[in-house]
């Protein structure tokens, strides 16, 4: 077991166990993180390799999307109710398991159904590590401290990603691709040794919401995989219309079991909380738009720049210093000033970079378009990631934390799904369908992919917003309940 944190982890110091414990579930953030990079700069290798349409081949990314977004819900409830570790440990052996397999096929329907099998494997690690932490630290400075670390170790993961995917893809696209298998095994070991065992949680007569289960998985499954395949069958095809749908109604009978259940899937009661509701909203736009961003700008440097994989992975270099410079102080920024001002900060850096990059011309600019695009990138996710994961989880109780954190990566998988499919739509309908394109008609497929992106990272100011004059009435509203108790004290007594 590790320390005890019945008083703080802010008021003693974290001893080996707890920073074991710590490093570990990092480790499995920084490998989710390491996965997706890694498969975003080996794309043009795979598509030239497997011979993939640009619609079929945001398949590769989208199937993992599909697993991950479909099954996180469930996945955050499985912490919650099976025990995190457990689920932990099951999920990573997967999870390892899948990226060999992914390493090894030849054909795009198989790679794709292995993206499949990692996602839904995600979908259980990802919030059952965040949960591990926010149930380990306590509320406040020792919490924020924890998840700044994990927040890094996931830009990290992102960043080393790609300089190792570019180095990797050199030699072949599997390698990239196989390369996370070992990685997650050595977390698995490390995992047994040092995660603590909780046991199977006390569920004081709560059961299995199985109905609640099968609604939100099946709404999930088939919003995502809706949204995806849109901008092959057609946005207002009759596949794509009663895709969206059997979501709603779906949803709508997900929403009509929750409130019928004495053991709910999603209390939905945890919706209540504003901060929470912006947090997801701030999580689907900024993952939404950077996902986009990253695959069109992939295209733009190798293919028609024609730079190597290793030079477009520096390229998103200057990013990942400022995330790394900015590493051991995000937890000291964030008791400061606060989550919303942050995120607002954030997502305004992040509509500066996309700006930037609209720039971009059949030559590189590196000074005035992509190198002041990546650091702006770079203080985007500095400000974003943490702010996200903290504001997210503040608040809620810890047998709902698996919850919570299910809901927020649901909504960055969501995100994404939704911006890779407008973006993947928008760049496939400008494209030149012949067999010689232009340098300048393949820069112009990518103007409208990228003006998208930027529009989709404008909501996300308008989201910040609400946050800041939400914080500025309840300061005001303090304030005011202060005020008559001060006056008190300045009447004169008799």
């Amino acid at each position: 077991m590790i320390e005890s944190t019945s008083t703080s982890t802010s008021d003693v110091r974290w001893g080996p166990a707890l920073w074991g414990t710590l490093v570990v579930l990092c480790g499995v953030v920084f490998l989710d993180a390491l996965d997706i990079s890694m498969v975003g700069v080996a794309l043009p290798a795979i598509r030239e390799d497997l011979n993939m349409s640009t619609s079929a081949l945001q398949w590769v990314v989208s199937g993992y999307i599909l697993g991950y977004g479909g099954l996180l819900l469930l996945g955050g409830r499985a912490a919650d109710l099976l025990g995190r570790r457990r689920v932990l440990l099951v999920a990573l052996g997967v999870f390892a398991v899948g990226s060999v397999i992914g390493g090894l096929v030849s054909s795009p329907e198989l790679l794709i159904a292995a993206r499949f099998v990692k996602g839904v494997a995600a979908a259980f690690t990802a919030p059952a590590a965040l949960s591990i932490i926010t149930t380990t630290f306590h509320e406040g400075p020792a919490r924020n401290r924890a998840l700044s670390i994990f927040a890094v170790c996931a830009a990290s993961g992102f960043s080393l990603g790609l300089v190792m995917s570019g180095l990797l893809t050199e030699i072949g696209w599997r390698w990239p691709l196989l390369l996370p298998g070992p990685i997650g095994l050595a977390i698995l070991i490390a995992a047994i040794k040092f995660v603590p065992d909780d046991g199977r949680p006390e569920r004081n007569g709560q059961g299995y919401d199985i109905g609640g289960a099968i609604t939100s998985t099946s709404a999930m499954l088939i919003l995502v995989f809706t949204i995806v395949q849109a901008p092959e069958v057609g946005w207002f095809s009759a596949l794509t219309i009663g895709g969206f749908l059997v979501t709603i109604a779906l949803l709508v009978a997900f929403v009509a079991i929750e409130k019928r259940s004495s053991h709910p899937l999603v209390r939905l009661g945890i919706l209540r909380s504003g901060s929470l509701v912006r947090a997801n909203l701030g999580a689907m736009i900024f993952f939404g738009s950077y996902v986009g961003f990253q695959f069109v700008v992939m295209q733009y440097m190798q293919r028609l720049l024609g730079w190597s994989a290793i030079e477009t992975a520096l390229a998103f270099l200057p990013a990942a210093v400022i995330v790394a410079a900015s590493s051991t102080k995000m937890d000291k920024i964030v008791d400061r000033f606060g989550t919303p001002r942050l995120l607002m900060l954030g997502i305004l850096a992040l509509v500066g970079s996309y700006v930037f990059m609209l720039g971009m011309d059949v030559t590189p600019n590196l000074v005035a378009v992509i190198i002041p695009s990546m650091l702006l990138l770079g203080v985007a996710c500095a400000l974003s990631i943490t702010s996200l994961n903290i504001q997210a989880t503040s608040g809620v109780q810890d047998e709902e934390q698996g919850l919570a954190s299910g809901l927020l990566n649901t909504s960055l998988q969501v995100g994404g799904a939704v911006g890779l499919a407008i973006v993947t739509a928008v760049v496939s309908a400008n494209e030149t369908h012949v067999a010689q394109v232009t340098p300048d008609e393949l820069l112009a497929s990518y103007f409208p992919g990228l003006a998208v992106v930027a529009g989709i990272a404008v909501l996300g100011v308008v989201v910040s917003l609400t946050g800041i004059l939400t914080m500025r009435r309840e300061n005001k509203a303090r304030a005011l309940a202060v005020q008559p108790e001060n006056d008190q004290r300045l009447i004169p007594v008799d």
